[in-house]
């Protein structure tokens, strides 16, 4: 079986990276799923979990009060215990495995799961990830990359819980050629779906500046991921993170919201039909946030329009059907 799945990942990769010529079916990937045609089907997703304490309780708060439908977890941070417990208690959580080779902040840090002896090329002078996506691409070797997303993936199923999908702490996995191949393996090797903007690509292509060769090569991983049973996006949303808060607002959590939940109802109305994620960053700031990161006004911000109800009518209003991870393998699986 391994032989064959070798093989068979071999002819793929091979595709993925050489075939030039890929086209965009006329179909969506959300109509190859059954939803209705012209659909725009959203994931509402929360990157982060497990990073603090006030992270779980950001995405907690978005994923039950709010509308947020998915989140990923950082299986290297040190409150993964905290949402797995969560977890234990609310198993209809739909939850991923952000899988994480940086960590980017000055005084709160992590090291590889997979030890630094193991993989002594993701860490830097302080025993920590690196802290930019340059510094992993220049000194880890695909090798290493592979031992610690294995890693990050063993420890989630002996915590007792299966992703629902995997995805890539600041796009890491996605930087070269040999890393994208260790991602798309892991994901259908074990039957998981992954995260990968690979239909129209719209958004991508925008926000990302993502060049027409980059796109091909989504388009066919696409088309591989999907062969192998698993489903597929259309886009990513991720400029969610870039919208700057203005300073007249910080510490004034109505204004906030309200400046936060008019830029999501600004996203939602520029989506293309398809199957899109939009990620963000959803964290119940406390005192102790500011000494991790500087960016907890955009992140307050992002659990304040999920709870927001202006938002959710929003989303009414326009027609957009809210999915998860979870239901679009589910349909996925049913389809021959």
């Amino acid at each position: 079986m391994k032989k064959h799945l070798k093989k068979y990942l071999l002819v793929c990769f091979i595709l993925f990276f050489y075939y030039s010529n890929a086209q965009v079916t006329d179909s969506t990937y959300a109509e190859k799923l059954g939803f209705p045609k012209d659909a725009k089907v959203v994931i509402l997703h929360v990157d982060d979990v497990g990073m603090s304490f006030d992270s779980n309780e950001g995405a907690i708060n978005a994923l039950t009060k709010g509308v947020a439908t998915s989140c990923s977890i950082m299986m290297p941070c040190p409150w993964v215990p905290g949402f797995v417990h969560f977890m234990q208690q609310h198993p209809n959580i739909d939850a991923g495995l952000h899988l994480t080779l940086n960590s980017e902040w000055k005084d709160y840090r992590w090291g590889p799961l997979s030890g630094k002896i193991t993989t002594p090329g993701l860490v830097d002078n302080e025993g920590a990830m690196w802290s930019s996506v340059e510094a992993t691409v220049a000194h880890a070797t695909p090798d290493e990359i592979d031992k610690e997303i294995h890693a990050q993936l063993q420890r989630a199923k002996e915590m007792g819980f299966t992703p629902t999908h995997l995805d890539t702490h600041m796009g890491t996995l996605l930087a070269t050629k040999a890393f994208a191949e260790r991602y798309i393996k892991l994901g259908i090797e074990n039957h998981i779906p992954v995260m990968l903007p690979a239909g129209h690509a719209t958004l991508i292509k925008q926000q990302m500046n993502a060049t027409d060769a980059m796109v091909q090569q989504y388009r066919m991983a696409g088309k591989i991921l999907w062969n192998a049973g698993l489903p597929v996006l259309d886009d990513l949303h991720n400029a969610t993170y870039g919208w700057i808060i203005p300073d007249s607002i910080k510490g004034n959590d109505k204004k906030l919201q309200a400046y936060r939940t008019k830029k999501y109802i600004e996203a939602i109305a520029s989506l293309k039909p398809g199957l899109t994620m939009i990620i963000m960053h959803c964290t119940n700031t406390s005192e102790i946030f500011k000494h991790i990161s500087d960016s907890g006004f955009t992140r307050r911000s992002d659990m304040l329009a999920m709870m927001d109800p202006a938002f959710k009518k929003a989303l009414q209003k326009q027609g957009i059907i809210l999915t998860t991870w979870r239901e679009i393998k589910e349909r996925r699986d049913r389809i021959k």
